[in-house]
């Protein structure tokens, strides 16, 4: 593994991109920048971060037995390898479908994954994760964010976490390449680790609000929620849905 340290950047997956595009044979690399001047999160928001207090980080993997239409393993795998290392520090830790890492009700890690496909097989995959560890107050309209020195009241080593963040990644991704039975292990501990797994919640779709259960994460990431009043299962698309969180 091959771990690249940047003062600054304006996003370390762009960073990552471009490098790799000037390396084309490098795989496991790994990024990390002091500084994100625009870092990216799911839909388009921006994931705020003070310099040198938190991890921006981007992976870099080829995995080519990966079909395009099986590539929410990826997620899995990576999701699976930043809540266990959170665990070692933290209780409560937990996966919000489909690959945000909370704990209880806040959220302190956001990943965004950007897949090259190439004849319905995943040639490039650029894993990027934006963890707050040090930072102590957040300004931006984020609504829930937290970090893990808010959490444990310490100072903590961000080169570590980044190595072993890194390191369980791509210990999943051998694994997952060793054995087909890897696939549902890891589709069973990611269930397992799902934020509001138990009970009944409130989701919302743009028509209604209700309330539902997890029932299922299907192989290609679809989340199947039961209906609290008629018992019914339907299965969303990530967009389609979304977990209400006071």
């Amino acid at each position: 593994m091959n771990i690249i340290h940047i003062t600054e950047t304006i996003s370390t997956n762009s960073f990552l991109r471009d490098w790799s595009n000037s390396h084309p044979e490098a795989d496991e690399t790994v990024v990390f920048a002091d500084k994100q001047t625009a870092g990216r999160g799911q839909r388009g928001n921006v994931w705020e971060s003070e310099p040198e207090k938190n991890i921006t980080m981007s992976l870099l993997l080829k995995p080519k037995s990966v079909a395009a239409d099986q590539q929410f393993i990826l997620s899995q795998i990576v999701s699976l390898a930043i809540t266990e290392t959170l665990s070692e520090y933290t209780e409560e830790i937990s996966i919000k479908w489909p690959n945000d890492i909370y704990y209880q009700d806040k959220k302190i890690c956001g990943i965004l994954i950007e897949n090259d496909i190439s004849d319905g097989i995943i040639s490039r995959s650029i894993i990027g994760i934006g963890l707050n560890i040090n930072q102590k107050q957040f300004f931006s309209d984020a609504p829930n964010p937290v970090s893990l020195s808010q959490i444990t009241g310490k100072e903590h080593d961000i080169e570590e976490i980044v190595s072993n963040i890194a390191s369980g990644i791509i210990y999943n991704y051998y694994l997952l390449k060793s054995s087909p039975e890897w696939w549902t292990n890891f589709q069973e501990k990611y269930t397992g680790f799902l934020y509001r797994k138990d009970g009944f919640h409130h989701f919302a779709t743009e028509k209604e609000t209700f309330r539902a259960r997890i029932h299922d994460i299907e192989p290609s990431g679809l989340l199947v929620l039961e209906r609290e009043t008629s018992g019914e299962t339907e299965a969303f698309a990530f967009k389609e849905v979304k977990f209400v969180v006071e």
